[in-house]
């Protein structure tokens, strides 16, 4: 039997160590590798850049840290969202609820790493069409976590077993 089938959550702890581990090591690349930072973009396809972006902020540039207390204001919040994903996904029993739930952990985690030792969280990821750029610059960590959203909400509004009262009372309607 594989790992994920005997123990989910455990599973689902190794994925959200692996997205850490993959979102620092690309991130690592970008800054000492391709050295973005002092070359600003780098066109990888023509609707594909490596861009240098520090984001200041959350999701969407929203909150964004204009100073330390800030800062560090935004690493308390996500962090307490962390510890709050992490206390949901070890409650949870259906692997794909953990597999959602571990692919924003992974993701918060890295790009909490990011704020607390630079103050920022790095972006580069630059998806275009032309001009038109459908997502603002992202990172490994925000695409996972994207899509860990994705999953949940999926299977909360479609997947989900009914209550057992409930599934009784529709059967008899």
């Amino acid at each position: 039997m594989n790992l994920a089938v005997r123990h989910p959550r455990i599973a689902g702890l190794v994925v959200a160590l692996v997205i850490f581990v993959l979102d620092q090591w690309v991130k690592a690349l970008v800054v000492h590798t391709l050295r973005l930072r002092e070359v600003g973009s780098i066109e990888v396809l023509p609707i594909f850049n490596f861009t240098w972006t520090q984001n200041y902020g959350v999701s969407l540039g929203l909150l964004t840290a204009e100073s330390a207390e800030m800062r560090w204001l935004l690493v308390a919040l996500t962090g307490a969202i962390a510890v709050a994903v992490l206390v949901w996904l070890l409650r949870e029993k259906h692997f794909a609820d953990i597999l959602g739930l571990s692919l924003v952990l992974g993701g918060a985690l890295g790009n909490i790493r990011d704020r607390v030792t630079m103050g920022y969280v790095i972006d580069y990821a630059d998806l275009h069409f032309g001009s038109f750029r459908p997502f603002l610059i992202f990172n490994i960590a925000d695409a996972v976590i994207t899509i860990g959203v994705l999953i949940i909400l999926a299977r909360t509004l479609f997947s989900r077993e009914k209550p057992k009262a409930q599934a009784e009372t529709a059967t008899e309607s």
